[in-house]
């Protein structure tokens, strides 16, 4: 498959981030029994994967801004176009030796994000898009899983843990989705779960309080493989913080009228 200019240089980037994090990922194993621990660790290969995407982004498109999980927002001389940036999703996946993390790189221009990637260099699954061009798995064409039946469903979410208590409402919804589905499962990286859902592995995908850098690349990939993505409530337009619901239209149909008027914030 023929990329564009604006692909090629970001998945030069990822590819070059993605070489160090699976660099650094064949170390933590090694660091689960010093006794220090690899959390230091982690957070470092979280930075250096951040500064390389930063570098590499910037040096192709000088004028453009950022937003990043590590370093935040910066300013760009182009104020229509900033990359949003999670250099490094499913960081405790990655601290426990689990192979499923992934980098995370969005275009967003005049407010609309047009063109995303998410990579996990340890399987090595590159999964891109672009507004109007369709998803894609390594120049694979995605489409979206074809069920329509919510019993048949497999429904991915995030699990509260500790730092992120749970709610009593998002527990009782889970529970609901959970008896009236297939069956529901939890990644830990929300950038990986909404690929999924483009690729069809997943029926659909529920979390509340993401940022842009967790969605913003997967809701453009489900988008462009056919699927829907909106608030919990069906809103199509995604805050900067906020719940996101993702899946094929019929199954994102069913599951906002299974939670009408039965979400906790």
């Amino acid at each position: 498959m023929a990329r564009t200019a604006l692909m090629n240089v970001m998945v030069a980037a990822v590819l070059k981030a993605g070489r160090g994090l699976a660099r650094d990922f064949g170390e933590v194993e090694n660091l689960q029994v010093s006794l220090k621990g690899p959390g230091d660790f982690v957070s470092a290969a979280d930075r250096k994967a951040d500064k390389t995407l930063i570098a590499e982004l910037g040096k192709a498109r000088p004028t453009y801004g950022f937003l990043t999980e590590e370093s935040g927002a910066i300013e760009g001389n182009d104020k229509a176009n900033r990359w949003i940036i999670d250099p490094l999703d499913g960081t405790t996946n990655f601290l426990h030796g689990i192979p499923l993390f992934a980098i995370s790189v969005a275009l967003e221009r005049e407010g609309k994000v047009v063109a995303g990637i998410i990579y996990n260099p340890v399987l090595n699954e590159l999964y891109t898009a672009e507004r109007g061009a369709g998803a894609f798995l390594n120049d694979r064409r995605l489409r979206v899983a074809a069920r329509k039946a919510l019993p048949e469903a497999l429904v991915g979410s995030g699990v509260p843990h500790l730092g992120n208590p749970p709610d009593a409402g998002e527990t009782a919804l889970a529970q609901r989705i959970n008896e009236r589905t297939a069956g529901m499962r939890c990644l830990g990286t929300a950038a990986i779960e909404l690929a999924w859902v483009a690729s069809g592995r997943y029926d659909a995908y529920w979390h509340f309080n993401l940022h842009p850098w967790d969605f913003a690349a997967g809701a453009l990939m489900v988008r462009e493989a056919g699927g829907k993505v909106s608030d919990m409530t069906g809103k199509e337009k995604l805050t900067d913080r906020g719940s996101v619901l993702a899946g094929n239209q019929v199954i994102h149909t069913e599951l906002v009228a299974l939670l009408a008027n039965k979400t906790p914030r």
